[in-house]
């Protein structure tokens, strides 16, 4: 692993994807272990995506006290039934949340009938239980959760909102396997916006592979502001960007990095 900040964004750059989601999952873990000792219990919004798989598949063998956390996942599509292998509820259920009984599980709902209003109801949610720890990917287009350049406002006063996709990440859902043609996939979604996203305790970036490449280039590199949304993190007081060489191949890194 090699280690160095950009901003106030802590970056770490690991070898292999196995080596990055085992170094995530255990800071993770321990962030978990540590708000524990201080609190009754932890909120966490979790991302839902292939990027995340070695993540979650390490985290589940962490020992943690999942009766005391109660989760959250940052985004839907709408429209789907509710048990579509799709539906990114569908995916964190399958991956993590089946496994242990958590003290709450929150899915949002994308087959409601009124997405406004399920959008009001998740957004109160979440400002009941104040977010300890995110957990984030980012998009081909910088996007954080569904919030593609063209929707992502840092002062957005929505918590929760229905999105139009761009092209780009209703072509990466087809890219990753999720959907066979880009016509099936939704064109709308719900999401978390990024004020409550970034206003986390703890933020926890994690990105690897080649595809991702460009993202993480304008991630560290280009001028922060919403026309690249993951430039946010490098603001935030205790985030961590976990990649990989494949995805930090376009990146010029400092020549001093610390083990």
């Amino acid at each position: 692993m090699k280690t160095f900040k950009k901003d106030e964004l802590n970056v770490r750059v690991f070898e292999t994807r196995e080596s990055m989601g085992e170094a995530a999952a255990t800071e993770v873990s321990n962030t978990i272990a540590k708000l524990l000792r201080e609190k009754e219990y932890v909120n966490i919004i979790f991302a839902s995506a292939p990027s995340q798989n070695e993540f979650l598949a390490t985290l589940k063998e962490k020992d943690v006290e999942w009766n005391r956390v109660n989760a959250f996942h940052m985004d839907e599509y709408v429209g789907l039934a509710p048990d579509a292998p799709q539906g990114f509820g569908t995916f964190l259920k399958e991956r993590l949340f089946k496994f242990f009984d958590f003290r709450s599980i929150n899915y949002i709902n994308g087959s409601h009938v009124d997405p406004e209003q399920e959008c009001e109801r998740y957004a109160d949610l979440l400002k009941r239980f104040p977010t300890d720890i995110v957990i984030l990917g980012i998009g081909e287009n910088t996007h954080l959760a569904f919030n593609d350049p063209h929707v992502a406002f840092f002062d957005d006063p929505k918590v929760v909102k229905v999105v139009d996709m761009d092209e780009t990440t209703r072509k990466q859902q087809v890219n990753d396997g999720s959907f066979p043609t880009l016509d099936d996939v939704p064109v709308y979604a719900i999401t978390i916006t990024i004020p409550p996203l970034f206003n986390a305790t703890y933020a926890y970036a994690i990105c690897p592979g080649s595809q991702k490449a460009s993202a993480i280039e304008h991630t560290l590199n280009s001028e922060i502001g919403e026309a690249y949304p993951s430039t946010i993190l490098r603001q935030h007081d205790n985030a961590v960007l976990f990649i990989d060489v494949k995805s930090a191949s376009r990146v010029k890194l400092p020549s001093s990095l610390s083990n």
